[in-house]
């Protein structure tokens, strides 16, 4: 008997939904699981909501190539079925002058990478963009903007079910092996009991969860490059009396495992400052906590106030965090996003997405495509 699917999806956040309504709209039997009561409630529901230029990834990576490719068709979505989105642009500020260099290489990196419009300003340019910050130089990206992530996964979910597939929340993959052809997997439902299905497909977009199911089908993470190490990143709010007036994005040059804690807005005009970037113990359950600790409001407020003169930590107040799969680990370098289809793994037809961190969620119907060429087959 061949399988009953021709693709099962684990994972219902942005990357999952848009892989699930990329197949359907080939035309394959295409079901998504979800383990939460709805969708898009881990990666996809605590993130900045950027919609990314693609300045920082090395050039030809997949993280520069997706990210180039998915942020026109992001806009070109939301323009298409009226999604929430505004191109606010962002500055990325050297604070002093023996930053220029780096920004300058980031300007270089950025037009690489297909990032359009990138110009470098000095402190009176920066001054006529953003009055009230303060610094040497800056790099202002004009195609950077910001959505709203959840009306994003709303729409994948509605194309996905259009076309014929399914979405089955309170899902949780609790087994799955290789059954030739395909796979079986085995799910607990909200029904006593496990349910398995048979699946020509198998793409692994379960974020945070994606590790476990790699564990499951007999592959080595270590060996393979695999291991995923979770990263928390806090955000603070800014009072909305506070005297602080931003009109984009303001980021200052590179973090040590992000991108600093920068200034977002979102779409209703509100002001954030984060995330920071701490490592969390994989191997603790109880450590996966979204818990925002308040007396990081000085540090949040000292880091900005290099830029936004100015700001006080009176005028802070937590509002949110987020855990990013990382596949580089403390004080380790870059590592690209894994989009990989495993049959060299003697697991033909599944589809491995790991580390999809940002810009996962610019990138994500990129990788989607590029999901749907790997499975040339079904």
């Amino acid at each position: 008997m061949g399988p009953e699917l021709d693709a099962v999806v684990v994972g219902a956040g942005v990357v999952g939904l848009a892989c699930g309504a990329a197949l359907a709209r080939c035309g394959q039997r295409v079901v998504v699981l979800e383990r939460h009561a709805d969708i898009a409630q881990e990666i996809s529901s605590h993130n900045s909501q950027v919609i990314h230029a693609g300045i920082y990834y090395p050039t030809g990576s997949l993280k520069a190539k997706l990210c180039s490719l998915g942020r026109e068709q992001l806009y070109q979505r939301c323009r298409d079925l009226r999604i929430a989105h505004a191109k606010l642009g962002k500055v990325i500020v050297a604070v002093e002058e023996d930053e220029t260099q780096a920004l300058e290489a980031l300007c270089d990196l950025g037009t690489a990478n297909g990032a359009p419009g990138l110009e470098l300003l000095d402190a009176h340019a920066l001054h006529r963009v953003e009055p009230q910050v303060r610094a040497h130089a800056a790099l202002f990206s004009p195609r950077t903007g910001i959505v709203d992530a959840h009306g994003l996964c709303l729409s994948f979910a509605a194309e996905l079910e259009a076309h014929g597939g399914v979405i089955l929340t309170r899902s949780t993959v609790v087994g799955a092996e290789r059954a030739a052809p395909g796979f079986r997997v085995a799910v607990q439902g909200t029904d006593p009991g496990v349910q398995s299905v048979r699946c020509a497909a198998l793409v692994n977009a379960a974020g945070l969860g994606a590790g476990h199911l790699v564990a499951m089908l007999g592959l080595d993470a270590a060996a393979l490059g695999y291991r995923l190490y979770p990263c928390k990143g806090d955000y603070f709010a800014i009072a909305p009396g506070a005297p602080i007036e931003v009109r984009g994005l303001v980021y200052p040059l590179h973090g040590q495992a992000g991108l600093g804690i920068h200034v977002t807005r979102d779409l209703g005009g509100r002001l954030r400052l984060g995330p920071d970037a701490s490592y969390l113990d994989a191997n603790r359950p109880d450590a996966f906590s979204y818990e925002v600790d308040a007396g990081k409001a000085s540090r949040f407020a000292e880091a900005a106030a290099r830029y936004l003169p100015g700001i006080r930590s009176t005028w802070l107040s937590p509002d949110g965090s987020g855990i990013r799969p990382k596949l580089a680990g403390p004080g380790e370098a870059f590592r690209d996003f894994v989009v990989a289809e495993e049959s060299a793994n003697d697991c033909p037809g599944l589809v491995s997405l790991l580390g999809i961190e940002s810009p996962g969620l610019t990138a994500a119907t990129a990788i989607a495509d590029r999901v749907v060429a790997l499975l040339p087959g079904l």
